[in-house]
Formats: structure tokens, sequence, C-alpha cells
């Protein structure tokens, strides 16, 4: 039989994402804020986890790469306090490669605490201070701008005047009108914050919203002369968190939130593995180890008591496995030419390998003889004709996909 000529693989595949792209490649530098062990804990159905869990997740984070973390609300009660003391002194400790940051309404007895934290722990933190700047809320909390802009002057400088760096959160940004926040803007840039947080705080932008709004945080920055950055943090309520991060960085934000398997406030927050995942497969995290992505998803869930999806991408079991006959064959084909690269992405967009995991090929009613055999040399079992026969015989007469058991008892019926 003639040797199939081999292509180069990238001849293998035509990626229509890059052709005549639209948007702007982002640039490198661009961080990585998780935000799991704060807005994730504010989901009604989650639990606070142990402290031992939420030290594990640090040293998660910092092995991926992910530069920063809100760690809580230190002013919220004694625990809150002792947790985040804790958690800063494990980072000092190990020398953990990621900056600790806290939240906290811009209020001075929300301030101080994360102050004599930073003091106590010898080490940094940044100030994530936040105040609601929509006209829907400034009428449900009967606020003006005056107040908002007396409140947040007085607490970014308590910050500063301690010396920590100070990020300027505008709640339900995506909803506020251009001349407040224009006010407001102004206002933190001039009293010395490092940051402007614009939040999607219910979901509302869409891609467009997105990049209106960055490049007008953007053209307000230019005009004051300043180098402060811009941050994205986005809600999932409409299902467009991931995307809307996503775009935020092509637009120009220097840094973007999200939450473990996406958890947060009611529907969740940009999924910070999917946002990983997606600008890895763009070329852009050439630096980034991401084989423990699937073990720092894992561990929050367990550690705050979530269970992940089946359908989940990455994550779900179901995610890398497949029982249909004409897919299998293909993954298995493509292993005969002894091509694992091949065999990743035949019939995944996702390459499992790249991220600690492998393409899974079940045995159900759909499947042929090539599933059940490849389950079998897959452990090294002996193939013959009845024991192929056997499962699926086994697999046709039922409505869903055999389990590990029931192969097993299909091959004893034979043996």
């Amino acid at each position: 039989m003639a040797e199939t000529a081999k292509l180069p693989h990238d001849d293998l595949i035509f990626d229509w994402n890059e052709f005549e792209r639209r948007g702007r490649v982002i640039p490198k530098g661009v961080e990585f804020f998780d935000e799991t062990l704060r807005d994730g804990l504010q989901n009604p159905s989650v639990s606070d986890p142990p402290l031992d869990k939420k030290l594990e997740l640090l040293h998660e984070m910092a092995a991926l790469g992910i530069h920063a973390a809100d760690i809580g609300l230190p002013g919220s009660s004694k625990r809150a306090f002792d947790d985040c003391l804790r958690m800063c002194r494990e980072v000092s400790d190990h020398r953990l490669p990621i900056k600790v940051a806290f939240a906290g309404r811009t209020v001075a007895a929300d301030i101080l605490p994360m102050i004599e934290i930073s003091q106590r722990a010898g080490m940094p933190i940044e100030v994530y201070t936040f105040i609601g700047s929509s006209p829907i809320r400034q009428f449900a909390e009967d606020w003006d701008l005056d107040l908002i802009l007396r409140r947040s002057a007085e607490a970014i400088d308590v910050g500063v005047k301690a010396g920590l760096e100070i990020a300027y959160v505008t709640e339900d940004t995506t909803r506020s009108r251009p001349e407040v926040l224009s006010a407001l803007f102004k206002m933190a840039i001039d009293h010395g914050a490092a940051r402007l947080c614009l939040c999607d705080t219910v979901g509302h932008s869409t891609p467009d919203g997105v990049r209106n709004l960055i490049a007008f945080a953007k053209s307000i920055v230019a005009g004051s002369g300043s180098s402060v950055k811009i941050d994205w943090h986005g809600h999932n309520d409409r299902g467009l968190a991931l995307v809307n991060a996503i775009w935020a960085l092509e637009c120009g934000a220097h840094r973007v939130h999200g939450t473990a398997l996406g958890i947060g406030e009611r529907v969740g927050n940009a999924p910070m593995e999917l946002i990983l995942l997606n600008l890895k497969l763009l070329g852009l995290l050439e630096d980034h180890n991401l084989e423990r992505l699937l073990t720092y998803c894992e561990k929050a869930a367990a550690a705050v008591g979530w269970s992940i999806p089946i359908n989940y991408p990455l994550v779900g079991r179901d995610a890398f496995r497949t029982t249909t006959g004409v897919h299998a064959a293909a993954i298995i084909k493509a292993k005969n030419k002894g091509d694992d690269w091949l065999a990743d992405r035949v019939y995944s967009g996702v390459p499992a390998g790249m991220f600690g995991r492998e393409q899974e090929i079940g045995v159900g009613y759909m499947s042929g003889a090539s599933n059940v055999t490849y389950w079998l040399r897959h452990r090294g079992l002996d193939v013959t004709p009845a024991r192929v026969d056997a499962v699926l015989t086994r697999a046709k007469g039922q409505p869903q996909n055999l389990t590990e058991e029931e192969i097993r008892e299909a091959l004893a019926s034979v043996d």
C-alpha cells in the first residue's frame, strides 16, 4: 500500500478566524485579574472555602501566570480580615509571582483594614474601591454626583496617603452617563488613582458597548497626560462575558477580570480558564503553560461546592469525549498515522493535550467497531471479533452510552 504523503500541520487547518480579521491583535503584556475569592464567592449557591483551600487556589493562580487576585473584602468581618492577612503572608513567604488586591467601598472604614494588612504582612497590595455610577443606581440610593465625587476622593486619598496602589471602580459603568464618568475619572486621576476599572456589573454590555466605553475611558486618560491603566470587569447575564473580555483586550484594556468556571454573582463573571484558553489558541500566551487549568478549575469547584456541567468547555466530563462512530474513526485513523497532533485536532477545536487532557473514545448506540477496537487497545486488552460483536450488540440495545462496567460485562459474556 502506498504511503500517505504527510502535509505540514499548518496546511491542515484553514483559520477563518484570522481571515481579514476585524479586530486588532491583542498586544503582549496584558494582565489577568482573578476574582474567584471575592466576586466568585458572591454567588448565592457557593460556600466560602476554608482557609487551606483558598491558599491552594492562590498557588494554582500563580502557577498559571495570573498576574493579580482580589482575595476578599477585609473590612467585612473578622474572618475575612484574618483570611486576607494569612493569604498575604502565604504570597510573601512562598514568593508567589502574583499581586494581591482587596475590594472595598469608597469609605475609609473599608480602606483602613487593607492598610493594616499591608503593613502587618510587609507587602504592597492593590485597593479596588468601588461606588455605583449609573443613573438607576443613583436614583435607588438617593445619591447625586457631588456626593459620589466627595466620597470617592476621600477614599482614594486615604489609600494613596498610605502608599497603596488604587484602582477606582465605577459600578455599573456600562449604563452610566458620559458626563458623569468624565467627572469621576478625572477626579480619580487627579487624586492619584493608578487604574480605572470599568464594570459591566449587571451584564448589560455587548461588544459594541465594550469598544465605545474603553475608547471613551482612554480619551479621558490621554487628555490627562497620565499613565493610568484600564481594567475590564464583566458579568455574564447576556452570556457575553467571555467575548466581551476578549474584546476589551483588543480595544485596549490593560487588565481583564475573571473567575474560575465563571462563578460569581447571579449567573457569574467571565470564566478565567476560557479567557486563558482562547488567548493561548490565538498564539498570545506563548510563555504560559496551561496544563494546570484543569486542576485550577477542579480545586475551585471543590473548594466552593460547585458542580461542573458535563458539557462545560475544557473542564466538563464530555469536553473531549465522543462515541459517534465517524468521529471516533477519524481520531483512530489519525492515531494510526502516528500523529498525535492530528489526532488531537481532527475532531476538536481545542487541543486536549495542550491543557492536560486527552481525546476520549467511548462506546454507545451510535458507535462502530472502531470504537470498541480502540477502547480495548487503549486499555491493553485483546481484540477479537467475538469481543467486538458482544460489546456492539450491548451498545445497540440501549439508549445511552455504555459505562466501563457495562462494557466489561459484555466482554465477560464471551470470555
